[in-house]
């Protein structure tokens, strides 16, 4: 078995080095939006602009804004409110990441699912890698959300890969070990062809690093601990990591023994994984 996922992994690092399985590239909103993000000359209004040409992204960042976690009474009911709430950073970020979700999407029903169950995990850590970021690090939120929703990216060309071979497909051991093998390297790839910020790009290599030796808390560190939290009481292995071990839970100063959803963060926490959700 184990030379069968080698050698189907090897087959994918060739297929992505000839360029015959080409890594997704950011949707055209996505890049437009951070056009006029970059541009130190642009104004809510221009993001506004771009955004509202998307009429299901701009009821997406509405609903954001309107979320819980920001903790303001009044509600926003259109797109410019939204923004003046959120910022240009935040809603630069926020827009790229929900932009992707129409990347996880696939003909073949068994993969269609798995794309769709990948997005919904990421959204929900993404929420919760928002308030961890608020409430425990002097770091960007919406760097945090951005990275929730990214660190996983490199399970899309895999999953696109195997919905071309049929011997993969109908394999979900092998398809799983190939995902665990190689969707780290091919998310930095991708990250890097996309041009995020360094410390993104680092997530998808990173995050399952429980034994990092860093001196402070960083966005890698954001997507571990929202990552084994979302997972708590499954059946995933992830639930049955021991905290003890995990070196992002002290710099983010959570008890390894206690549950975030037993402190103070509960409330927004449960917030926050809806925050996302279409």
């Amino acid at each position: 078995m184990g030379n069968v996922i080698e050698q189907i992994s090897q087959e994918i690092i060739s297929a992505i080095k000839g360029d015959q399985l080409v890594l997704p590239t950011l949707p055209e909103v996505a890049l437009r939006v951070r056009d006029v993000a970059e541009d130190p000359e642009s104004n809510l209004d221009q993001l506004g602009k771009v955004i509202s040409n998307d009429p299901a992204l701009s009821a997406r960042i509405i609903k954001v804004a309107n979320s819980p976690v920001f903790r303001t009474a009044r509600e926003i009911s259109d797109l410019k409110m939204a923004l003046m709430r959120l910022g240009i950073e935040y809603t630069t970020n926020i827009a790229t990441g929900l932009a992707m979700e129409q990347m996880f999407q696939a003909t073949s029903s068994i993969i269609d699912k798995r794309m769709r169950e990948v997005w919904q995990r990421s959204s929900e850590i993404a929420g919760m890698c928002h308030v961890l970021c608020r409430h425990r690090t002097s770091l960007r939120p919406d760097q945090a959300t951005l990275g929730g929703l990214i660190h996983q990216i490199g399970v899309l060309p895999i999953l696109t890969y195997a919905e071309e071979h049929p011997v993969l497909l109908k394999d979900s051991f092998s398809l799983d070990m190939v995902i665990k093998k190689l969707h780290p390297i091919i998310g930095n790839a991708i990250l890097k062809k996309w041009e995020f910020p360094k410390e993104l790009q680092i997530i998808p290599t990173n995050y399952l690093k429980f034994n990092r030796e860093i001196v402070e808390a960083d966005y890698v560190d954001i997507v571990t601990v929202a990552m084994l939290q979302s997972y708590m009481g499954s059946e995933s292995e992830m639930a049955e990591v021991n905290y003890e071990q995990v070196t992002a839970f002290k710099r983010l100063g959570i008890e390894a023994d206690s549950h975030i959803e037993s402190t103070d963060l509960s409330e927004d926490m449960e917030a926050a994984m809806e925050m996302l959700n279409a």
